[in-house]
């Protein structure tokens, strides 16, 4: 949602940006472009993410600093930089198109490879370790809360039964085995296994408590009359997004610039299927 960020973002020149979630660096270019000149800090768990990054063609007059960071983290990070306040923050969250796409890494189904899923290799916990070491009880209540998944209890039942496993090829088919004992017809749309990957993904990299430790501490570091913008894809995501911005609007924290959530164009969609569940979000910093 490129043309959304900037209209609420709204980056002037001289203004320091932060990109809470780098990624490759599509949307720090696309802010330092319209800026011209300023400062973009950018945090990402992800190395290769940040080298991408750090490879994007950007104006001269723009000072980039790139951290290997969780974005739960972006106000002690800042803080180590002298940096005590900014004026615009962007955080896109969740597993990246890159990450989807590179089958070492474990985050899809699509095509084989090893149960990983971490975001930062620098991670203990792995989705291996969740598939073949968590009881079946836990692995339940995890699909279900993080994958809203209803058919939870039987495909934690399944992968219990089905273990050691160890590629993502593996428990898709496991997944995908239940679902059709379910419904032998099967139906077109949602992979069967979408909503178990999503959910070990989250559980591995702490997604939902991360999120909730960075609405927590960004009005300390945006500046009033300053801004935050938001995308998130899954209502797990936008459900703390969006109940944060408006707790600080009743307070007198923010103002909110999007009284509801932004979707994609429809011209975007089609360009880019994955956007159709981009759900943006943004607001103000007031003074308090």
């Amino acid at each position: 949602m490129p043309r959304e960020v900037l209209e609420y973002l709204d980056p002037q020149p001289g203004a320091t940006i932060v990109d809470c979630t780098v990624g490759a660096g599509g949307h720090l270019r696309l802010i330092a472009e319209a800026m011209g000149h300023g400062r973009i800090i950018g945090l990402d768990r992800d190395p290769v993410a940040l080298a991408l990054a750090g490879a994007q063609p950007l104006p001269p007059g723009v000072r980039l600093d790139l951290l290997h960071s969780d974005f739960r983290h972006t106000g002690e990070r800042l803080h180590e930089l002298g940096v005590e306040q900014v004026d615009g923050v962007m955080a896109d969250l969740g597993v990246s198109s890159m990450q989807l796409a590179t089958a070492e890494r474990g985050f899809s189904f699509a095509a084989e490879g090893p149960l990983d899923m971490r975001m930062d290799p620098r991670q203990p916990l792995t989705a291996h370790e969740v598939v073949n070491q968590f009881d079946e009880r836990t692995l339940a209540d995890l699909i279900f809360q993080f994958g809203e998944e209803r058919r939870s209890r039987r495909i934690a039942r399944a992968i219990v039964r089905s273990r050691p496993l160890h590629t993502t090829a593996q428990l898709a088919g496991v997944v995908g085995a239940v679902s059709r004992s379910v419904n032998p017809k099967g139906r077109r749309g949602l992979h069967p296994a979408t909503r178990t990957f999503q959910a070990l993904r989250i559980v591995v990299n702490a997604e939902i408590e991360a999120l909730t430790d960075w609405l927590t501490s960004l009005p300390t570091w945006l500046r009033p009359g300053g801004r935050a913008v938001v995308i998130s894809f899954h209502s797990l995501e936008d459900r703390p997004v969006k109940q944060s911005f408006r707790a600080g609007a009743g307070a007198g924290i923010y103002e909110l610039l999007t009284r509801r959530m932004v979707r994609p164009s429809e011209e975007e969609m089609g360009r880019n299927p994955r956007a159709r569940s981009a759900k943006l979000r943004a607001v103000g910093r007031l003074a308090v």
